[in-house]
């Protein structure tokens, strides 16, 4: 395997791409199975701001909660922020937006929202806290700021496939080889009080990927993108992997997805921070 290149030497960018296997696993999330943490201090009239909302499923599931208050998405592609006001015009939410915008520098004034709130996507960046102090910014003094965050190198599953031990050390190369930190869970509390924040509250939650059905989603979603996604580009022209070795992680999530006993943890740190 070549030597690995510093992550210098690539411009910052969202490590995971927009193949439809990587959609699908973000049109899964709902408020939920991902900020269930944030739910209890939601309420009718909570102004939201959703930082990198991608197709904007748990952002509609906020705006439901929240109207009649005031819900944007923020994304940096504004081809999925099309695909997220499709699905906000398809469910008729009067009270949501979605906006094409820069995490580090957002289109809202200080103290505009009462939760700015962000799913996997401080993980991609390479200012996590910087994004932080700006998110505190528009939350303002009496706001508060809510991230998760998945902790890679804590993913943990059974049985225990070779491939996917492969995958791992190839998935961190290539994300880390973006700028971003894929063991962010971790590290949500550090960058909130390196951000500022004087009142911080961590906590942390999983996904399970257990029954037939988990597995054979979230294997076969995987077993796509380890060919055919951003992720093997990256891992081919970066030095990380061959594509003989992409396949093999390929056939290893297949394996993995139809072992009967087969089960998959990731964890996730959660935060709830404010100034």
């Amino acid at each position: 395997m070549a030597h690995s290149p510093a992550a210098s030497q690539f411009p910052e960018q969202y490590a995971h791409g927009h193949h439809p296997s990587v959609l699908a696993s973000h049109e899964w999330r709902t408020a939920e199975n991902s900020a269930a943490y944030l739910l209890p201090r939601l309420q009718p009239g909570t102004r939201v701001l959703d930082v990198g909302s991608g197709p904007g499923t748990i952002t509609v599931d906020f705006a439901g909660i929240v109207a009649p208050g005031q819900v944007v998405g923020v994304d940096a592609s504004a081809d999925i922020v099309a695909q997220a006001r499709a699905l906000g015009a398809e469910v008729g939410a009067s009270n949501l937006d979605f906006q094409v915008g820069d995490a580090y520098v957002l289109d809202a004034a200080d103290g505009s929202f009462d939760v700015v709130h962000a799913s996997q996507v401080l993980h991609h960046l390479a200012r996590p806290a910087d994004a932080l102090r700006e998110f505190g910014r528009v939350a303002g003094p009496e706001g508060i700021v809510a991230a998760r965050e998945v902790d890679y190198e804590g993913v943990i599953w059974y049985p225990e496939v070779p491939a996917l031990r492969t995958w791992m050390d190839v998935y961190l190369q290539v994300h880390r080889s973006h700028g971003g930190e894929p063991s962010a869970g971790r590290r949500l509390k550090a960058w909130a009080r390196e951000a500022g924040f004087t009142r911080v509250q961590a906590t942390g939650s999983v996904w399970v990927f257990a029954s037939d059905e988990e597995r054979e989603w979230w294997g076969g979603s995987w077993a796509e993108r380890a060919v055919a996604s951003k992720f093997a580009t990256d891992a081919i022209e970066r030095g990380f992997a061959d594509r003989a070795t992409l396949e093999r992680i390929a056939d290893g999530w297949r394996e993995w997805a139809t072992a009967e006993d087969g089960w998959l943890l990731m964890p996730h740190g959660e935060l709830i921070a404010r100034r």
